[in-house]
């Protein structure tokens, strides 16, 4: 610990940051020592490994930590009661934390992130369906665009959309346009995910099936996917953590607005990526830390669905 300061003042590491990685390596170094003192030179090369894997371990908790730590910090301060019961419409960006808030934006996310999982859950399921159980002629070109989809950049995705729905077509911006480019991104989650719960439900359950005399797609429905439910519940919920933080997409289809849009499908509408990215931008501290509120709102979100992707993976084994 002691060398810990003196070291960060000899590299270029700076911060608490800086100061942990320097803590760890040290750490681990001193493990290696304390182990072949005790336990010999034979136990050298175990002992390397071991502290190596827990040096690896280590770097990757480190900045996923120094991110809570931070987002937690400065983003706590910024939360108040109105902050979910107001929205910016008559506020400035650096009004006082007591005067608007967030809530256009949880709403518009609440909509986008709705209207895309009501369009990618059905899809996504059917497509995983098709390559589990029906495995037509097409199969391997549909596994082919699934994971090709899986690839592409959000930016990409929302281009997409803008130059087809609103460039071409006509089509104004609004949290159903948003939606419709969430949905690039979240189907091949959703069929991808799906997909492997599917392979993981036993040939005897199908076989049974079969054998009561059930057509092959009563047997889908009445046994397969009833035994699959969890693991399929699952995948939906990575899909949307995937979508609800999403910024690119966002700035090009649904334009933003510092008022409550409940209509998804006429005007402008907010959501949480662009309410923090638009505050941001302004420069002002107190804009800054409300964005920063936004963030700390939206990974709330993303923790508590992964969270319950991890219980409902775990009662499902």
């Amino acid at each position: 610990i002691a060398a810990t300061p003196l070291l960060l003042d000899a590299t270029p590491l700076a911060g608490k940051l800086g100061a942990a990685f320097i803590f760890v390596v040290i750490a681990t170094l001193a493990n290696v020592i304390v182990s072949v003192i005790r336990q010999g030179p034979r136990m050298v090369s175990n002992a390397i490994s071991s502290s190596l894997i827990y040096l690896a371990t280590a770097l990757v908790l480190l900045p996923l930590g120094s991110i809570l730590f931070t987002v937690i910090q400065k983003g706590a301060g910024a939360i108040r009661w109105n902050t979910f019961t107001q929205d910016m419409r008559l506020s400035q960006p650096d009004a006082p934390f007591t005067e608007g808030g967030a809530l256009h934006a949880i709403v518009g996310t609440a909509l986008i992130v709705l209207i895309a999982t009501i369009i990618s859950v059905p899809l996504g399921t059917l497509t995983a369906l098709y390559l589990t159980e029906i495995k037509g002629r097409f199969e391997g070109l549909v596994r082919f665009l699934v994971q090709a989809m899986s690839g592409v950049p959000s930016i990409v995705a929302g281009l997409f959309i803008y130059s087809v729905l609103i460039v071409t077509l006509g089509a104004k911006y609004s949290a159903f346009v948003g939606a419709l480019a969430l949905t690039i991104l979240m189907l091949p989650t959703v069929a991808r995910t799906a997909e492997e719960v599917l392979k993981l439900i036993p040939r005897e359950l199908r076989e049974a099936g079969t054998a009561l005399g059930a057509t092959q797609w009563r047997t889908v429905a009445m046994v397969v996917v009833p035994a699959a439910r969890s693991g399929i519940l699952t995948a939906v919920i990575l899909g949307v953590a995937r979508v609800a933080g999403e910024t690119a997409p966002l700035l090009l289809t649904i334009l933003g607005n510092t008022a409550t849009n409940v209509n998804p499908f006429n005007g402008p509408s907010a959501a949480l990526p662009l309410y923090t990215f638009t505050l941001m931008r302004t420069g002002l501290d107190v804009a800054i830390t409300r964005a920063w509120g936004g963030a700390f709102i939206l990974l709330t979100l993303v923790l508590v669905l992964f969270i319950s992707a991890r219980l409902l993976s775990g009662k499902k084994r």
